[in-house]
């Protein structure tokens, strides 16, 4: 496959960015998104050019760190993360414009590459559990009926990759707040900071700059792991119940 790149470039969050067009070939289609990507910082470090900055980890789709808009989608036209989409997605002779998230919350490092420690200080500000410290209790010490453990493992799957907040036209990060509230809200460990997490959290979300929900739904349509839109809604319902009390 022959393809034309138009890829944003900037040295850092102060520098101005623009696009660079750059042409690749002998692309296979089973390359994933990132290894093409490779293949051509491997022209530009030949030619001695500065090599295009992206994020990446596992790529196994399970970090998140893989963070582009391609062809103005979050992750790209199939539902995945980048490093899990293949270049069997497009076609040879294809223009694809590749950029990194655009939210206010999170500034561009360089080139691709965005800082998404927000999310870390989300969950800093009211992810954890007062469980006593020790030898590890048995798995079934603690029951938990079924329904509640469905729902905490689906929000568990939320991989804290920012695809929700790029996608989202008001750069809103709900659906991971969401995620994160509700995967500890709904076990019985969680529970003694029920009320207290879903405030500090969903403050420091608002601390942080990330713009407000309008449930546009677009959110859950990028979401690689399927983070449901009803997990924002249920968050509201334990934010609204928590700051009732707080008031009294």
């Amino acid at each position: 496959m022959k393809l034309t790149l138009r890829v944003w470039r900037q040295k850092n969050a102060d520098a101005d960015g623009g696009m660079s067009t750059y042409d690749v070939d002998g692309i296979s289609p089973d390359m994933s998104f990132l290894e093409m990507l490779d293949t051509l910082n491997e022209e530009l470090i030949l030619k001695g050019d500065d090599p295009v900055a992206f994020d990446h980890d596992c790529r196994e789709g399970i970090c998140g760190a893989c963070s582009l808009v391609i062809n103005g989608d979050a992750h790209g036209p199939e539902r995945t993360t980048s490093c899990q989409l293949h270049m069997r997605s497009f076609k040879d002779g294809d223009t694809i414009d590749v950029e990194p998230w655009r939210a206010a919350a999170f500034p561009v490092v360089r080139d691709l590459v965005v800082d998404r420690s927000a999310f870390d200080r989300i969950i800093q500000s009211g992810g954890y559990i007062t469980a006593p410290t020790g030898a590890a209790p048995e798995a079934h010490a603690t029951p938990v009926p079924k329904p509640d453990a469905d729902s905490a493992f689906e929000h568990a799957e939320c991989i804290g990759c920012g695809a929700c907040v790029a996608a989202c036209p008001n750069g809103s990060a709900m659906l991971f707040t969401s995620a994160k509230v509700n995967h500890l809200n709904v076990l019985p460990q969680g529970t003694p900071e029920r009320e207290t997490r879903v405030l500090d959290m969903v403050g420091q979300m608002d601390d942080e700059g990330f713009g407000g929900c309008t449930l546009a739904g677009e959110c859950a349509t990028a979401c690689p792991k399927g983070i449901p839109l009803f997990s924002i809604t249920k968050m509201n319902r334990e934010y609204v119940r928590a700051a009732r009390k707080g008031r009294r």
